[in-house]
C-alpha cells in the first residue's frame, strides 16, 4: 500500500511517508484479526504511530533531516517509552528534557486496562530508553550532536499485550502473523535505509540485526538502497538482559570501538 500525502521528498518526509505507509499496512494485519487470532496470547494490539503521531513526526522532523552515518535499530515499543509517546526508546525524561520533544497524544482505540496510555504525563521510567539515551547524551552531549551522525528507528511500531497486560514481543507471533509482520516491517525498513543512506546498521540486540541482514539480503534492497550499509549488532539495554545490567554503555562502547562504528570509547 502507498499512502498519497503532500510529504515532500526529503529525508524528513520519505521517513514520516514510509512510516504512515507502514502504519497502515499494519492496520489491515491488525484489523483482520491476524495477530490476536487462534494460537495467539495477544489480545491487545496499539500503533503508536496513529495515536501518538505528533510526538513521532516531530522526532523525524527533528532529527532525520538528512543522511545519518549511524542507524540503530530497536525491536517494538517498550510500554513506558515508546508505547506512551511515539518515539523509539522513548524514554519520557530524555525525549522531553533532553530532546526537547513534548506534544499530546491521544488513546489506542481499543486500551487495555493495564496498560493506560498516559502520554507525557507517564511517570515510569522505560529503563531501555534511560540507558540508551542516557549513553547518547554521555558520548555526544547534545542531542543535536548525536542525531547529525545518528538516527534511532523501531523495526515494528507495534505493541503486542496479553491478557495479563504482559509485553509479547513480535518474534514470539504464530508463523503466518509473524511472517506478514516481517514482509511489511522489512519493507519499512529498506525505504528507511534508502531515506537515511547510512554507513552502519546496528541492530540493538540479535532480532534486530537478524532483520537487517533479511531486509538487506531482499532482492528489492539493490534497488530501493544505493549503497548496502555495514551491519553489527550492539547488546540490548534491556534490564532483563543480566549482561546490559552489569554496565551497559560501558559493554556498548567496547562493541562498537570493536566493529570500527566510532573510533574511541568515552
Amino acid at each position: 500500500m502507498t499512502v498519497s500525502s503532500d510529504l515532500s521528498a526529503s529525508t524528513a518526509g520519505r521517513l514520516l511517508a514510509a512510516a504512515k505507509d507502514l502504519s497502515a499496512d499494519l492496520a489491515g494485519l491488525t484489523g483482520a484479526g491476524l495477530f490476536t487470532g487462534p494460537g495467539s496470547s495477544v489480545t491487545h494490539v496499539y500503533d503508536p504511530l496513529q495515536y501518538a503521531w505528533q510526538a513521532h513526526e516531530t522526532y523525524v522532523r527533528r532529527f532525520g533531516t538528512g543522511p545519518r552515518r549511524v542507524v540503530f535499530l530497536g525491536m517494538n515499543p517498550g510500554p513506558f517509552g515508546m508505547m506512551q509517546i511515539g518515539v523509539p526508546f522513548g524514554e519520557v525524561a530524555a525525549v522531553r528534557d533532553w530532546m526537547g520533544i513534548c506534544t499530546p497524544v491521544d488513546k489506542p482505540a481499543h486500551e487495555h486496562p493495564k496498560r493506560p496510555i498516559q502520554g507525557f504525563g507517564c511517570t515510569r521510567s522505560e529503563v531501555s530508553g534511560r540507558r540508551l539515551w542516557g549513553w547518547a547524551a554521555q558520548r555526544f552531549g547534545t542531542a543535536e550532536r548525536f542525531f547529525s551522525e545518528c538516527f534511532v528507528l523501531n523495526y515494528c511500531p507495534l505493541v503486542f499485550l496479553e491478557a495479563s497486560g504482559r509485553n509479547f514481543t513480535p518474534d514470539k507471533l504464530p508463523a503466518a502473523a509473524l511472517k506478514a509482520l516481517q514482509a511489511a516491517c522489512d519493507h519499512h525498513l529498506r525505504q528507511a535505509l534508502a531515506a537515511l543512506q547510512p554507513q552502519w546498521a546496528i541492530g540493538i540486540g540479535a532480532y534486530a540485526m537478524k532483520r537487517i541482514e533479511q531486509a538487506c539480503a531482499h532482492p528489492d534492497a539493490a534497488q530501493a538502497i544505493a549503497t548496502l550499509p555495514r551491519i553489527a549488532q550492539i547488546l540490548h539495554p534491556s534490564p532483563a538482559s543480566p549482561a546490559a545490567n552489569r554496565g551497559w554503555s560501558e559493554a556498548v562502547e567496547r562493541q562498537l570501538a570493536q566493529c570500527g562504528v566510532f573510533a574511541t570509547t568515552v
